[in-house]
């Protein structure tokens, strides 16, 4: 059993500020896997299984808790949060990951790679202040692999794309710098573009893998559940199963980082609530007309402003509606309790 420093964990001053008088005796631990009712997580003293002080759903991989080595007494605040919408009709906001300092971003040079869906990913960055970092796998089936990288580093000037052969270690070794000592990367994207390849190579796990279709270049889930590993280099690297959709909800601002040059180009229309359409004076249309601006990467904004707009609605009443009914529940019982005295 490797035994680690808190340092060795990622642990840092923005953790220690934190701590309380009252937290002498209690003792820091990273959480490594987020089970149904309990937690994995690692210390100083070694690996340890805990009791959640409150659901386990409000944790995830990568948060900081004080715990007696039992239970898990207090969450700290995270550095930075991967949120998302919930999959699916359900109106609530789900932590993918937290104290990540890079979000590696994988995509493959073939079918998968998607604009739009690196827009999401960038934007999901940006709200959780990450680090982005786009790793293009499988460039030696591409006839043009630096295309790819043009392409994607186009988005963001923020941006670092780097295209890796995951099955060579010397490649993969070029992911050093964003998992040393200390630091944590999270892998998100989707099924069969080599995040398990990648883990392997990282970690040195033998994982297995999972074949991908040829006729679309999807592939199946290899990995089931997200954790918290350590790699070769003194990293930590937490690995998430492949994400079939990546709903935003409240992320206006990182919408805005990643479009930044079309919210600027906003700023000088003629009209403050202009819609970038047919308005006279239109900057962002006169962009268009000069062939400075893509009318396709128009409408993807439009199109993440809009859902981001409607799942932070849907989310904001859906938490009215429990306080209310918090509040109800409340008056109920102080209500039953006054009848029996």
């Amino acid at each position: 059993m490797t035994n680690y420093t808190l340092a060795d964990l990622g642990w840092s001053d923005h953790f220690a500020r934190q701590l309380t008088e009252d937290d002498t005796a209690l003792t820091p631990a990273r959480v490594t896997e987020v089970q149904r009712d309990r937690l994995r997580a690692l210390s100083a003293k070694g690996p340890l299984r805990l009791i959640p002080a409150d659901h386990a759903g409000s944790y995830a991989v990568g948060d900081w808790v004080l715990c007696d080595e039992t239970h898990a007494v207090r969450r700290l605040e995270a550095l930075s949060a991967l949120t998302r919408k919930a999959a699916g009709h359900v109106a609530y906001t789900q932590r993918i990951a937290a104290n990540v300092d890079t979000l590696g971003i994988v995509t493959s040079c073939n079918a998968d790679f998607n604009v739009a869906r690196l827009e999401r990913y960038l934007a999901l960055a940006a709200t959780a202040d990450c680090l982005p970092l786009v790793i293009l796998t499988k460039p030696d089936l591409a006839d043009d692999p630096q295309s790819y990288i043009k392409e994607a580093q186009r988005l963001s000037p923020v941006l670092t794309a780097i295209a890796i052969n995951a099955k060579d270690p010397e490649d993969v070794a070029r992911l050093r710098p964003w998992c040393g000592k200390g630091q944590t990367l999270a892998l998100l994207g989707s099924s069969g573009v080599g995040k398990t390849t990648l883990r392997n190579a990282l970690t040195g796990e033998a994982k297995a893998t999972q074949a991908v279709r040829e006729d679309d270049a999807k592939g199946r889930h290899t990995t089931t559940f997200r954790s918290l590993v350590p790699t070769l280099t003194g990293g930590w690297l937490i690995d998430t199963p492949g994400m079939r959709e990546l709903q935003l909800a409240d992320m206006q601002e990182g919408i805005d980082e990643v479009f930044d040059d079309l919210t600027e180009l906003a700023t000088h229309c003629k009209f403050r609530n202009c819609a970038h359409e047919a308005e006279p004076g239109c900057a962002v249309q006169a962009a268009i007309a000069k062939g400075d601006l893509d009318p396709e990467r128009l409408s993807r904004w439009r199109k993440l402003q809009a859902e981001d707009a409607h799942n932070s609605a849907s989310i904001a009443q859906q938490r009215a509606r429990q306080k209310n009914f918090g509040k109800m529940v409340k008056s109920a019982k102080k209500h039953k309790k006054g009848q029996t005295t």
